[in-house]
């Protein structure tokens, strides 16, 4: 493929799937902003190295570059921002309110995941992939994914639990709620 071919295949990337890429961003880092350059870094990244991404997929290429980039990121940071509770919502969407409470809740308790797991929890359960797709992803081993997932959602479960708005419910299923979340965020 020539560096034409290239710059052809990322421009129609680009051009078809910024939303999607940026609404990753954001169940990444929790900010519209940070998702935005988080999707240029990773473009760039991949752009040096095009010649070796699959072009089946670019996509996923390009979304493994931001789950990895985002986790380095975060790493490197000595000081935490503290995100608005409005940052990176989308609007409302039919279900009622419950859901709505609901998928709010899972979308302040996610943002609260460490770097690595939240990306392991996007990649799983919003983006659907398996552990090993995932792994791959990431650059870990699939027990890595597995141990992160399980982890994750505990925490999720324990903090859902803790503060359910739902009288009577107890214990909200996550995936549920994840997927849930998915649609909330307009895919």
């Amino acid at each position: 493929m020539t560096p034409r071919d290239h710059e052809a295949v990322v421009r129609e990337l680009v051009e078809a799937r910024w939303p999607t890429l940026v609404r990753f961003g954001v169940l990444l880092t929790g900010d519209v902003g940070h998702a935005e350059d988080l999707v240029q870094s990773a473009l760039e990244k991949c752009w040096r190295r095009w010649p070796h991404v699959d072009v089946e997929s670019p996509e996923r290429y390009v979304k493994a570059a931001m789950a990895n980039l985002s986790a380095s990121r975060w790493r490197k940071r000595r000081f935490r921002e503290v995100a608005l509770d409005h940052a990176g919502e989308g609007p409302a969407r039919e279900g009622g309110q419950e859901q709505v409470l609901l998928r709010d809740e899972l979308w302040r308790e996610l943002q609260q995941l460490p770097p690595r797991m939240r990306a392991v929890v996007v990649l799983r359960w919003v983006e659907d992939l398996s552990e090993a797709q995932t792994a791959a992803a990431l650059g870990c081993s699939v027990g890595s994914v597995k141990s992160q997932s399980s982890r994750a959602l505990a925490r999720l479960r324990g903090q859902l639990q803790g503060t359910a708005h739902s009288g009577g419910r107890g214990g909200v299923p996550v995936l549920a709620a994840a997927h849930e979340a998915r649609k909330g965020l307009g895919r």
